[in-house]
């Protein structure tokens, strides 16, 4: 086995172990209610086996096109089998489960029809041909899922209710924020590649005049809304569930967003005086005012 996939296999196994410790953390250290699986532990195994089981006509027939659309069904069934399972879910969960709704539809129906006119994501071409690879990729989605979730999961079946208070119209406020930048910015980069005299050009106007990536930039915000919603219900082991905006900063900064895009962007532009003066104008991710 090349260096390559037994690298992807080990990394499968750390992201299993890191889902596993959400699961503990979620359920309030314990996988187990009544002799069953608690809700929280069901919503991760939920969250993985989706991607699984679409993995597997993906590779057989080497298409990506589906992906950023299970992540979305991975989201909707997660949340929803969850609050099934839980105590009678309150008007805090029931926003927290709207909230995640609207966001995954928006989210996946805006990227699945950007991948079926883009025919491709440059990001699989390396990863389909091997099976641990493309495997690890679908795999990390599932962990994607559970890491975004895991506070808005922890409130809905955490058995403290409390009444609908300031923190939760305080996170609602920057989750409205969050999804707000985040969709437009996502409206005009769409826009901006529709444009033919856009061809071969990258987009610094509008919010991408403030940021390089301000559709990252508002699906950060918009996670620490729902954290804030959450944060009230939390006790025990669940505290542990609030890193959940944590790891999306880390994941989204440090490794399958920003460096990704910015390292495809320098071997697109790097070197053209306009991309250069826009890369020292503007900030990565936060906004500059």
């Amino acid at each position: 086995m090349n260096r390559p996939n037994r690298n992807a296999l080990i990394g499968i196994f750390f992201v299993l172990l890191l889902g596993l410790g959400f699961a503990f953390a979620g359920s309030d250290g314990t996988l187990y209610s009544n002799g069953y699986f608690h809700p929280f532990a069901v919503g991760v195994l939920i969250a993985f086996a989706l991607q699984w089981l679409a993995f597997a006509p993906a590779y057989l027939k080497q298409t990506e096109k589906y992906f950023d659309l299970m992540g979305s069904v991975g989201y909707l069934a997660t949340i929803y089998t969850t609050a099934y399972l839980a105590p009678p879910i309150d008007s805090r969960s029931t926003l927290l489960i709207a909230l995640v709704s609207i966001w995954a539809i928006r989210l996946g129906s805006f990227l699945f029809q950007r991948i079926h006119k883009a025919g491709k994501d440059g990001r699989f071409d390396k990863l389909k041909p091997s099976l641990p690879r493309f495997l690890g990729a679908w795999t990390l989605q599932g962990l994607w899922i559970v890491f975004t979730l895991a506070a808005a999961l922890a409130a809905i079946v955490s058995e403290k209710r409390v009444a609908f208070d300031a923190y939760a119209v305080v996170g609602l406020a920057i989750w409205l924020a969050g999804f707000g930048i985040e969709a437009v910015a996502d409206r005009q980069k769409s826009q901006f590649v529709a444009n033919p005299k856009n061809k071969g050009r990258f987009i610094g106007t509008g919010l991408w005049a403030r940021s390089r990536h301000p559709n990252y930039f508002g699906e950060i915000v918009l996670w620490i809304g729902v954290a804030i919603i959450a944060l009230p219900t939390l006790q025990g082991w669940q505290w542990l569930t609030l890193s959940s905006p944590f790891f999306v900063l880390l994941l989204l900064t440090r490794i399958s967003g920003i460096p990704l895009l910015e390292k495809r962007a320098d071997k697109k532009w790097g070197g053209q005086e306009d991309y250069e003066a826009y890369k020292r104008d503007v900030p990565v991710l936060l906004p500059k005012l």
